[in-house]
């Protein structure tokens, strides 16, 4: 345990005296500096694909490193940027060109700005206002805030965010008659299109909202939403950052989905969690607005000191090969099949009112009252009191509220799945009496 001069995301300092202090990896395992050893059931926030010191993937970082560390995509590429670029447009249907970035808030602001300039590069002047699903997360730049607004991350900042049209839309725990609810949603967006021709982009996360409280949707809502987007004459941007490259059980997840992004964001899983990087990517008829004589200042109004870092591009090409060669897909959804099947063993837990699964995600959801699905809390807040409990259980948990997340790297074997759901099951016991 260390005492800490870094100020910690997303966490209340008073009720933290110091840290375990993680100084190295194995497997599916971070070790702290006293030795102790956690199951990552976060998988690093979400974004590890194959556990801590992959071999393949040191090696290719190392490999990289000998060559050159960063080298600048401003009138300059190299070969590893170019490669993946190949390897991304190969793997998502309908789109053309590749937009690096450092994170997932720079890649989605880049899609704003992309789908505004856009409509600006083929006449239409007006057209600069977002519309998404209220709960929906985008990351926690001013204009990923103002698109994806979470009151409960983001109250403080309201009058500061930029305007924006915020379809509602409750988490399936909370809604009565699914169906419908689903249905009159589809009918608001639709109207809401209609109405408002300076829309330029409808905006979602793609396959579930996560951040958001984890809302896995129903089936055909995305299509459907997508189908709305081409009446009227709106971009769609759809952002995977979260939930591509498997974590829903499929590699590019609008393509399960049955939708047609004209923009869509990867981050995260792309680099199995090695190395911070995402991309933007867009469709033929998008890039192409962007072309013409450099007087009529079409192009993108944007960079990034790192776009395109090799280290970076090597990493994520590395990855790619290893989803291929491993049929990381495939395994990813026999593993949800056996999560699936112990998920029930939570409902035995007084405290546990509600759970959410699809691929490897899974969210737990704690009330005080099943009947009135009041959500639990505690005197200090509930990640304090989970992640202490499961520590005493050799694993890693972070929560969402109330949501205790299961979110493991994609390729954790059957037997350490089983390690990680006995030890919630017995951290939500003893928290709950």
């Amino acid at each position: 345990m260390r005492p800490s001069s870094v100020w910690h995301p997303y966490t209340q300092m008073s009720e933290w005296d110091s840290f375990p202090n993680i100084v190295r990896g194995d497997g599916f395992w971070l070790i702290d500096s006293d030795g102790n050893r956690y199951l990552d059931g976060v998988a690093s926030m979400w974004c590890n694909v194959w556990g801590h010191s992959k071999k393949e993937l040191v090696s290719a970082i190392s490999k990289q490193a000998k060559k050159i560390t960063h080298s600048s995509l401003f009138n300059l590429t190299n070969n590893q940027a170019e490669n993946l670029a190949e390897k991304l447009i190969a793997i998502s249907p309908g789109m053309n060109r590749v937009f690096y970035s450092d994170n997932g808030s720079t890649a989605m602001e880049i899609a704003f700005k992309i789908a505004i300039q856009y409509w600006q590069n083929i006449g239409y002047k007006n057209k600069n206002m977002f519309a998404t699903l209220q709960n929906g997360y985008h990351g926690d730049t001013f204009g990923t805030m103002s698109v994806g607004f979470v009151p409960a991350f983001f109250a403080k900042f309201k009058k500061n965010l930029y305007k924006t049209i915020q379809i509602p839309f409750e988490n399936s725990y909370k809604i009565a008659n699914i169906e419908e609810y689903y249905s009159q949603t589809l009918e608001k967006i639709e109207v809401t299109l209609a109405k408002n021709q300076n829309i330029a982009a409808f905006v979602m996360e793609s396959g579930a909202q996560i951040a958001g409280g984890v809302n896995i949707y129903q089936n055909d809502f995305q299509s459907q939403i997508s189908k709305i987007c081409r009446k009227y004459n709106t971009l769609l941007i759809l952002d995977e950052i979260a939930t591509g490259f498997g974590r829903l059980g499929s590699l590019v997840e609008y393509t399960a989905q049955k939708s047609k992004p004209d923009i869509v964001t990867y981050g995260k899983m792309l680099t199995a969690g090695y190395l911070p990087m995402a991309a933007t990517l867009v469709t033929k008829k998008i890039y192409d607005s962007f072309l013409g004589k450099y007087h009529q200042m079409k192009h993108l109004y944007h960079g990034h000191t790192f776009t395109g870092n090799t280290l970076a591009c090597a990493v994520a090409n590395q990855n790619l090969d290893l989803y291929q060669k491993t049929n990381l897909i495939t395994n990813v959804r026999k593993t949800a099949s056996h999560l699936k099947g112990r998920l029930e063993e939570f409902y035995d837990i007084h405290t546990v009112g509600d759970i959410r699964h699809k691929g490897i995600l899974v969210a737990i959801e704690l009330v005080s009252d099943r009947a009135k699905k009041t959500p639990m809390s505690f005197a200090k807040s509930t990640n304090k009191i989970v992640f202490e409990e499961a520590k005493k259980h050799k694993i890693y948990l972070r929560t969402l509220g109330n949501i205790v997340m299961l979110v493991p790297p994609l390729a954790m074997p059957q037997k350490e799945i089983d390690f990680l759901i006995d030890g919630t099951i017995k951290t939500i016991k003893n928290i709950s009496k």
